[in-house]
């Protein structure tokens, strides 16, 4: 049988790691061998496992570190690192026996799952859910923009009136989110009226006046009274200042209300009054109700929208009543565009045949930054 042979290494005097491997063949007397090795160091020793057995010698921090019997059946291999002190700490069989370690016990760690949707994740100081933030219907407003997020938004109004001409007007908006949940509302409308008897102002009746042309423009001011979800249906305030081409200016209030029935499922509802200062003095009150549906979480919406107002002036005593009611579609290209098309359908004698809405806007600035993701653990890799 070959003699047992040993072999030392000194590199530097800095013992970092340490790793202890022992092989034994079962059934031979062959070899066994096992070896203690750190940074630039290394002892080995090689023999039958007798041979090995009677080891007494290692290098450890200049200190020499007994080493029991050992005899295996199989291949064992054991490594462990102690951070503090950067030492390996090796546990292994003596005198015939196998010591088991008692395992550490950890603390307990709790992981909850959630199935919620991306769009309905808090983002902003305000703790408003995305899809708020993204304009979800043509006509009812909810809440307000987190503060600095800029939207600018062109939509085409197009009605069909019982017995007249299709209207057309479109409209150009910029909204702008504040702190202490103020936002604030630029409007201008353009509008191309082919009867002349349904433009307002001196020009109204005249014959050439149903050409494309300014119509009016709008400031809006928003304040919700608290942080989303801390008051039901999160209640918000709006005054505005209409300016109507011609004359007839008015001011509107609002009260907007919205929040999430259940998962995927939204709402929202607007009550406006809106008084003229000049011209014919009319007063408009209304009420829309919206309720849409997410199919895919992000990207697309399907729902319902309902609006119901009544109008006069001082030429009339009694209201005219209009109420429509149609299907409602928003779809975002992208996390900060959003497409809305919407089709209304009269249902009173007094609205028109069919009003259609299609609008598109974009959302930019530091408010507008979606929440972040939440995505498991054991998909960070793939």
């Amino acid at each position: 049988m070959q003699a047992p042979t040993e072999r030392v290494q000194f590199k530097n005097d800095r013992f970092i790691t340490a790793s202890f491997i022992v092989t034994y063949f079962p059934k031979t007397d062959l070899l066994a061998r096992f070896s203690l090795q750190g940074n630039g160091k290394m002892w080995e020793r090689t023999g039958n496992r007798n041979d090995v057995g009677e080891t007494r010698k290692t290098i450890l921090m200049k200190k020499a570190l007994p080493i029991q019997s050992v005899t295996m059946c199989g291949l064992l291999g054991l490594s462990a690192f102690l951070a503090a002190c950067g030492i390996s700490t090796v546990a292994f069989a003596q005198s015939n026996q196998v010591s088991n370690a008692t395992p550490e016990q950890l603390e307990p760690v709790t992981v909850v799952g959630t199935n919620t949707l991306q769009e309905e994740q808090p983002m902003g100081p305000y703790n408003e859910p995305e899809w708020v933030a993204r304009r979800p219907f043509a006509i009812t407003r909810v809440y307000v923009h987190p503060p600095w997020q800029m939207e600018t938004e062109f939509s085409w109004d197009r009605m069909y009136d019982r017995g007249g001409s299709p209207q057309d007007e479109i409209q150009q908006e910029f909204e702008l989110g504040l702190p202490y949940r103020f936002q604030v509302d630029y409007e201008i409308h353009g509008a191309n009226f082919i009867d002349a008897s349904n433009v307002a102002g001196p020009n109204a009746g005249l014959p050439g006046h149903g050409r494309w042309n300014y119509a009016d423009s709008e400031w809006e001011l928003r304040w919700a009274l608290a942080d989303w979800g801390k008051i039901l249906a999160n209640p918000t305030l709006k005054a505005e200042w209409k300016h109507v081409n011609g004359g007839g200016d008015s001011w509107e209030t609002d009260l907007l209300l919205g929040d999430e029935l259940t998962k995927g499922w939204h709402w929202g509802s607007d009550f406006f009054w809106e008084q003229g200062v000049d011209g014919n003095l009319h007063t408009e009150k209304a009420i829309s109700v919206a309720v849409s549906y997410s199919v895919l979480d992000e990207k697309l919406a399907i729902g319902v929208e309902e609006r119901t107002d009544s109008e006069n002036d001082i030429t009339s005593r009694h209201a005219f009543l209009n109420q429509e009611v149609g299907p409602d579609v928003q779809w975002r290209p992208t996390s900060r565009t959003h497409l809305n098309v919407e089709c209304l359908f009269g249902v009173t004698g007094w609205a028109p045949w069919v009003e259609t809405f299609v609008s598109f806007g974009v959302d930019f600035g530091p408010g507008s930054e979606p929440p972040e993701r939440v995505v498991p653990a054991s998909l960070h890799m793939k």
